[in-house]
């Protein structure tokens, strides 16, 4: 007997890419809900047995697809400055990103095409912390010029692009 195929690459897609089907993507959306259900009642909301989720759950974790973690709300922490900072780099961008991403306050580096060269995440116990954040970075040399957006109210913040 042989098992559907569960994050699978496609014909169609790029090399490191996966295509999930229904059933990978309806486990996805129950873990999204509540990342602890265990996976007999996953099983049961999708159609399969406790084991086949376990398997299916595992393979998408070991090819990488999904893993399971815990998502704090860093308001309820202590954490009430959020921003994202734009950062214009003359040089390198590569070894800039790593010197960023080598900053513990900055959660999230991207590369990016259009105004800025790369983009980060940063959460901040206050604007005194983002202040000695945005210190430094301009200290990084490369670091020619740096746009700060500061998080008023988060409206919306969801991670279900993966089951899309």
């Amino acid at each position: 007997m042989t098992t559907p195929p569960r994050a699978r690459r496609g014909s169609d897609t790029a090399p490191g890419q996966f295509t999930l089907d229904d059933l990978s993507k309806r486990i996805i959306e129950q873990l999204q809900t509540d990342g602890r259900m265990p996976y007999a009642a996953i099983g049961k909301a999708v159609g399969l047995s406790e084991a086949a989720v376990r398997q299916r759950v595992q393979r998408l974790q070991d090819a990488g697809v999904m893993q399971i973690v815990a998502v704090t709300d860093p308001l309820t922490l202590g954490f009430p400055r959020q921003a994202m900072i734009g950062v214009n780099i003359e040089g390198d961008l590569e070894s800039v990103a790593d010197e960023l991403a080598a900053i513990d306050e900055i959660d999230y580096v991207v590369l990016t095409a259009g105004s800025f060269d790369v983009i980060v995440e940063v959460v901040c116990e206050g604007d005194g912390h983002l202040l000695d954040i945005l210190s430094k970075i301009r200290a990084i040399p490369a670091v020619r010029a740096t746009e700060s957006f500061v998080y008023l109210k988060l409206r919306k913040q969801t991670y279900s692009w993966g089951t899309r």
